[in-house]
């Protein structure tokens, strides 16, 4: 289900970055739902739903935005690898990060919050499979 509602989010989303004369970094976020994507949250910045950009594309999305706000040519959106996957760390998931250290492919991300607490977002780890 989720897989036949890329397009439709897509150009939602495309939609939503004219409507607005936008320039820079935009996320929309989207619930698939089965009468199709619905609008969860629209942040004209950069945003954790693309952290993963940070070490699997050639550009991440903090430089992609500093060259849009600088008046630059974007940089490649390619991934950097032939998979890569992002899994947050919430709440007490964050006790033993140390061991996904262990995972050669693993970059941790440890955001130096207080206490964990349920559905607290404390960090997040990107894992890339290298072509």
């Amino acid at each position: 289900m989720i897989a036949d509602q890329v397009e439709e989010a897509r150009a939602a989303a495309a939609g939503i970055a004219e409507a607005l004369d936008h320039v820079g970094v935009l996320t929309v976020e989207f619930f698939a739902s089965a009468d199709g994507p619905v609008v969860n949250e629209i942040a004209p910045r950069v945003h954790n739903s693309g952290h993963w950009t940070i070490e699997g594309a050639f550009t991440s999305q903090f430089e992609q935005h500093i060259r849009a706000i600088c008046d630059l040519p974007p940089g490649s959106t390619a991934l950097a690898a032939s998979s890569v996957v992002m899994a947050n760390l919430i709440g007490d998931e964050i006790d033993g990060w140390q061991a996904l250290l262990s995972d050669p492919r693993a970059h941790v991300h440890i955001y130096g919050k207080g206490a964990a607490r349920p559905g607290r977002k404390m960090g997040h780890v990107t894992r890339l499979t290298l072509k």
